[in-house]
């Protein structure tokens, strides 16, 4: 075996320690509440955390770091029954500006007894439009599941339960479209997008169902801390790994699972869209694989 192989599945056992021990990780040390802290609340541990959205809000936060580059991991578990209408975001964004950079999950709720439908995406700039949707292979508001991008300047990958639903190469077709440039923060917000979140706005939120609770734990970063004018790179790991070679392209177990993923779960790709995009966008034939 490799040398940098090994060293790479050590700082995976590293990276599983750490998670377990991430419930260590105070809301006060990571975030701030960016709107309606009357409408956040967490466990008697505080080491849970819940947003609540009702007819008069939602409610957000966000890191007090930002970040440029490595693995960003969180617990999430949905608002249950019926969700039409409700949206839970958890994403990364450089700042709120014309301009930013964001990678996002987007949670999508739905009537009673329809799944979730998990929306990614990603802007450069300002520009976004580049959609993918996802059925789950669970039922989100059951239990907690783990969502995680890895982020450096080869790749970007959106994991949910260290499976790779999502693959963005950063390649000569893609460099004006990658964003690899400006740090960003973690932000997870709760909100009300009942005019195009369900079924293109058909379905509505019932507000006789609020309050709309969303639950968060284990938070964990190992990353490049931004410190202006210039970035220190803060890590847990002499090597940072989500920064070597094997963080550059999947595994192949990883590989099994993404294919997995595509044949079963994926339910809209911007990249097959010749309707809206009758000159497929650059980044389209680009390669997972690469």
């Amino acid at each position: 075996m490799k040398a940098h192989t090994v060293l790479f599945l050590i700082c995976l056992l590293d990276l599983g320690r750490l998670m377990l021990a991430g419930s260590s990780f105070s809301f006060k040390e990571n975030f701030d509440v960016m709107w309606a802290p009357d409408h956040f609340s967490t466990s008697e541990d505080g080491q849970t955390w819940y947003l609540t959205l009702d007819k008069k809000t939602g409610c957000g936060f966000q890191t007090k770091n930002r970040y440029r580059f490595g693995w960003f991991s969180m617990k999430l578990k949905l608002v249950g029954g019926d969700s039409a209408g409700v949206v839970t975001a958890y994403y990364m964004i450089s700042d709120t500006g014309k301009e930013r950079d964001e990678l996002d999950f987007e949670f999508l709720g739905n009537r009673t007894g329809q799944p979730y439908t998990l929306q990614t995406n990603i802007y450069k700039g300002g520009v976004g439009g580049r959609e993918m949707r996802h059925m789950l292979w669970f039922d989100p508001t059951k239990d907690f599941h783990t969502y995680s991008f890895l982020w450096n300047d080869h790749q970007i990958v959106f994991f949910v339960d260290r499976v790779p639903i999502r693959i963005y190469k950063n390649t000569d077709a893609t460099k004006d479209v990658f964003p690899n440039e400006k740090p960003m923060y973690m932000f997870s917000s709760i909100w009300n997008a009942d005019d195009w979140a369900t079924r293109g706005g058909l379905e509505k939120t019932d507000w006789k169902n609020a309050p709309f609770v969303s639950t968060y734990k284990d938070f964990h970063v190992e990353a490049c801390q931004w410190e202006d004018p210039y970035p220190a790179c803060v890590s847990t790991t002499t090597q940072n790994w989500w920064d070597q070679y094997d963080a550059w392209i999947l595994s192949d177990g990883q590989k099994v699972d993404f294919s997995w993923v595509g044949r079963n779960l994926v339910i809209y790709d911007y990249c097959t869209d010749t309707t809206r995009y009758p000159k497929l966008p650059a980044e389209c034939s680009v390669s997972p694989w690469h």
